[in-house]
């Protein structure tokens, strides 16, 4: 790989701008999360997408081109790249080759997971059931701090009812030991590009996660529209809880009645429907490396 793959470059004065817009857009997001991080507060909602994964608010508000593009630019630029995987020379900052070379195999890996995941039918009725798993049994609270809005005993006539449909690893591993065994697949790491399946929730956020990772390549555009994707769907995703909520304004679905149900599932096929156009952006966005 040379530094001829770089094929667009950007003047100083249009770069500069698209990262005083991108930051314009995501200080709204990481400003809560930093306030309430000195205050030493949390919030189960907003806060997942900066702990789960994890990425740090200063890692969502770099700027990164993508992939192919150099920008014109002074040395002092370079302050606001990361140097491990950018450089300065020629009177342009591009990405490492070193950089791009170590990640080529996590790339061709992350694209055909992606299609493999879209390429199968989106499975619903699972009705967000992961989170009430997360907590069924005595003392099994994961978010201390909120208290549950119904009891052990509705929590598992609502399991009994519905069953639990989860084909997502990283939700299932944080089942309690008692709810585990009703989960009809047990999942592991190992297979997770046989069960990942574009209906789940935790498999759209995850778009985020890919996105995120790869930044320097796929951009920052992209990584806008999966944290703001993501989050979308983990504020539905805490709607269906069993938490109390009402103090956050968090309204809940009651996914324990019909009437519930039929409500998250018009979320579930939307956000699958969303999720379509993200993921075959990601696949073209990591393509031109793998071909390069």
């Amino acid at each position: 790989m040379t530094n001829a793959v770089c094929n667009t470059v950007l003047m100083r004065h249009d770069w500069l701008a698209q990262q005083s817009q991108h930051r314009q857009i995501v200080q709204p997001w990481i400003s809560p999360r930093l306030a309430r991080r000195s205050l030493g507060q949390t919030h189960p909602v907003d806060d997942f997408l900066f702990e789960y994964y994890p990425v740090s608010p200063n890692k969502l508000m770099t700027w990164h081109p993508g992939f192919a593009i150099a920008l014109t630019a002074e040395a002092e630029d370079m302050e606001l790249f990361p140097k491990s995987a950018y450089e300065f020379a020629d009177g342009h900052i591009r990405m490492r080759n070193s950089w791009l070379e170590q990640r080529i195999e996590r790339v061709a890996q992350t694209c055909e997971f992606l299609k493999i995941t879209a390429q199968r039918p989106a499975r619903t009725g699972c009705f967000g059931l992961h989170e009430w798993a997360m907590v069924l049994g005595p003392e099994e609270v994961r978010h201390s701090s909120w208290k549950l809005r119904l009891t052990q005993d509705e929590i598992q006539a609502t399991i009994d009812e519905v069953g639990l449909k989860c084909t997502h690893f990283d939700a299932f591993r944080f089942f309690t030991p008692v709810a585990r065994p009703l989960n009809p697949i047990q999942l592991t790491r190992a297979d997770q590009s046989k069960n990942d399946q574009p209906g789940c929730l935790h498999a759209n956020m995850d778009l985020y996660k890919y996105a995120q990772k790869l930044a320097p390549i796929v951009g920052s555009s992209l990584v806008r529209a999966t944290f703001e994707f993501a989050r979308e769907i983990r504020t539905v995703d805490m709607q269906v809880a069993p938490y109390d909520l009402a103090d956050l304004g968090v309204e809940p679905i009651r996914v324990e009645t019909a009437e519930g149900r039929a409500e998250f599932a018009k979320y579930q096929l939307n956000f699958s429907q969303r999720a379509v156009a993200l993921r075959q952006q990601l696949v073209d966005a990591l393509e031109p490396l793998i071909s390069a």
